[in-house]
């Protein structure tokens, strides 16, 4: 059974920073592209940052770019995302998808998340 567990949230006072982890388990990792997802409570669940399947290629929401960097390694079916300069409209849980498309079939698998805060 596919399994993608989110960690490295928490509480961070603006300006902080947290590096969120995404461990992947019962798939071929590197036949996905890997994206971090987020919602805030009323808000739509919005993209935040996606990495191509062997890291080449990333691409970011504009509200953070140059903020936030996203990395993986599949020798360990691991992607991160360094997130700096964290403001409290960061706040969100934090989700990461792992898709595919193959054969003109989608493969999507999601994560249960993690909640990150940023107050002072």
């Amino acid at each position: 059974q596919v399994q993608l567990v989110e960690s490295g949230g928490g509480l961070v006072q603006p300006g902080g920073s947290l590096r969120l982890s995404c461990a992947a388990s019962a798939l071929t990792f590197s036949a996905y592209v890997i994206n971090w997802y987020r919602q805030a409570p009323g808000k739509e669940r919005e993209l935040v940052a996606g990495i191509s399947r062997v890291g080449e290629s990333t691409n970011y929401a504009d509200s953070v770019k140059d903020r936030f960097t996203i990395s993986r390694d599949n020798a360990k079916n691991t992607v991160y995302l360094q997130m700096n300069s964290l403001k409290p409209e960061d706040t969100a849980v934090y989700l990461c998808n792992a898709h595919r498309t193959s054969w003109a079939r989608t493969y999507d698998y999601w994560g249960q998340g993690t909640q990150v805060t940023v107050s002072s």
